[in-house]
C-alpha cells in the first residue's frame, strides 16, 4: 500500500508537471510572459494576436494629420491679420506665424515633433497646387496687351537680377543652393518660386525657409519703401505700377505697393508681375535639366555611395499644370466665379504652404548665416530695383 501511495503520489506529481509544461507551450503570449523568447512555439490557429499585427499603414495616414491641424490654425490666423491690417498679405502673415509658430516656446516642440511630417507635406504638395492654380491669373492676351518692349524689359529683369545675385551669392560663399533659392525668390515671385525650384533642385529644407524669410522680409519692407519713392523718382502713375510689378517679389505684395497709386498703378503693376511669373516655368525647367545633368554626370559617385539615382523630370507635372492653367485662362471658358473661387483657394494653399516653410526656418542658424544672407539680400533688391527702374523709363 505504500509502495502504491508512492507510486501514486510520483505519478500524480510527473502528471501535473507534463500538464503545466504542455500548458506553457500551448499559448504563445503565456510563453512571452514567462521568459520565453517572442514568436516561441507553434503559431495559434487563430493567426497573430491583435498586438502583433502590422500597425504601419495606420500611422502613416495619420502622422500628417497634427501638421496639416497647424497650418490650418496659421492660415486661419495669417487671414485675420489681413482682415485687420489689409496692408499686411495673408501670404506674407502666414510665413511669419509659421517662423513664430517653431519658436514660442510651449508649441515649438509640437511644431518640431509631431507636427514636422505634415507641415513639411504643406511646404511640398499644397504649394504645388498652389502654383498650378496661380496660372489661372494669367492671360496670353493680357500679356500681350503690354506691348513687346515690356515683355523684352520684364524679361530682362528676371535675367539679370536670377544670374546678378546667383554669381553674388557663390562670392559670398553661402551654403548649399541658397543663391539659387534666393536669386528664384528675387527674380520671379518670391516664395512661391522658392518652393518650385527646391521641388525639382532637390534643395535642403533648411537652405528653402532660409531664402522664404529673407525675400519674405525683403518684400515686406518693399510695401513701405517703394510708395516713398514714387514721386522723388519723377514717376508717374502707371510707371511706378509697373515699377512695382517688375522689382517686387510676391504677387500680394505687388498688391499691397502699388494699390497706394491708384487702380490704374495696380492694374499695370500686377500684368507685369504676372509676366515675371510666366517665366516661372522655363526657369524650373532649365532647373530641372540641370539637376538632372548633374546627377547623370555624378552618377558612378552616386551609386558608389549607395544613394538615390532618382532623376527629376524635364519638365515637372506641377509646371505642366501651370502652363495648362494659363491656356485654359486665355480661352475665356471660366466664368468669373470659377476664377474667384481658384484664386481663394490658390490663396489658402500658398499660406498654408508659406506656413509649413516658415516652421522650417530656425532664428539661430540664420543669424549665425545673417551678415552674408541680409548683404546679398540687399545687393539683390537693388539690382532688381534699379534694373526694372530702368526698364520702365526706357519703355514708356
Amino acid at each position: 500500500m505504500a509502495l502504491l501511495g508512492s507510486h501514486t503520489k510520483n505519478s500524480h506529481t510527473k502528471n501535473s508537471h507534463t500538464k503545466s509544461s504542455r500548458t506553457k507551450g500551448s499559448r504563445p503570449d503565456e510563453a512571452r510572459t514567462g521568459g520565453r523568447p517572442p514568436g516561441a512555439g507553434a503559431p495559434s490557429a487563430t493567426g497573430p494576436s491583435a498586438a502583433d499585427r502590422p500597425r504601419q499603414p495606420a500611422g502613416k495616414s495619420t502622422r500628417n494629420l497634427p501638421g496639416l491641424a497647424f497650418a490650418a490654425v496659421g492660415v486661419a490666423l495669417a487671414w485675420a491679420v489681413h482682415r485687420l491690417v489689409p496692408a499686411v498679405p495673408m501670404l506674407t502673415a502666414a510665413v511669419v506665424l509659421g517662423i513664430a509658430a517653431a519658436h514660442v516656446p510651449g508649441i515649438r516642440a509640437r511644431v518640431r515633433g509631431a507636427g514636422k511630417p505634415g507641415l513639411t507635406l504643406a511646404g511640398k504638395r499644397l504649394m504645388r497646387v498652389g502654383i498650378v492654380l496661380l496660372g489661372l491669373k494669367l492671360s496670353l492676351d493680357d500679356v500681350l496687351g503690354l506691348g513687346w518692349a515690356t515683355a523684352a524689359m520684364v524679361v530682362a529683369v528676371v535675367v539679370a537680377t536670377f544670374f546678378g545675385t546667383l554669381w553674388l551669392g557663390r562670392r559670398l560663399g553661402l551654403r548649399g543652393d541658397q543663391p539659387l533659392l534666393i536669386a528664384t525668390g528675387y527674380s520671379i515671385c518670391g516664395a512661391s518660386a522658392i518652393g518650385a525650384v527646391s521641388e525639382v533642385s532637390g534643395s535642403d529644407e533648411e537652405d528653402v525657409a532660409t531664402s522664404v524669410a529673407l525675400v519674405t522680409l525683403c518684400g515686406t519692407l518693399a510695401i513701405a519703401v517703394l510708395p516713398l519713392l514714387h514721386h522723388p523718382l519723377g514717376l508717374d502713375d502707371a510707371q511706378f505700377g509697373r515699377w512695382a510689378g517688375a522689382s517686387v517679389h510676391d504677387v500680394g505684395q505687388v498688391v499691397a505697393t502699388a494699390q497706394t497709386a491708384g487702380s490704374a498703378a495696380l492694374g499695370d503693376a500686377v500684368l507685369v508681375k504676372l509676366m515675371r511669373v510666366a517665366l516661372l516655368a522655363p526657369l524650373v525647367a532649365a532647373v530641372a535639366v540641370s539637376a538632372r545633368h548633374r546627377r547623370q554626370s555624378g552618377g558612378q559617385a552616386a551609386g558608389a555611395s549607395g544613394t538615390s539615382g532618382k532623376r527629376p523630370p524635364l519638365v515637372p507635372l506641377f509646371v505642366v499644370g501651370f502652363l495648362a492653367a494659363v491656356v485654359l485662362r486665355t480661352t475665356g471658358w471660366v466664368p468669373g466665379s470659377g476664377l474667384d473661387a481658384a484664386q481663394h483657394a490658390q490663396e489658402l494653399l500658398l499660406a498654408a504652404a508659406l506656413f509649413g516653410l516658415g516652421s522650417a526656418v530656425h532664428l539661430p542658424s540664420l543669424v549665425r548665416t545673417g551678415g552674408r544672407v541680409a548683404a546679398l539680400g540687399l545687393c539683390s533688391w537693388v539690382v532688381v530695383a534699379g534694373v526694372s527702374y530702368g526698364g520702365v523709363l526706357l519703355t514708356t
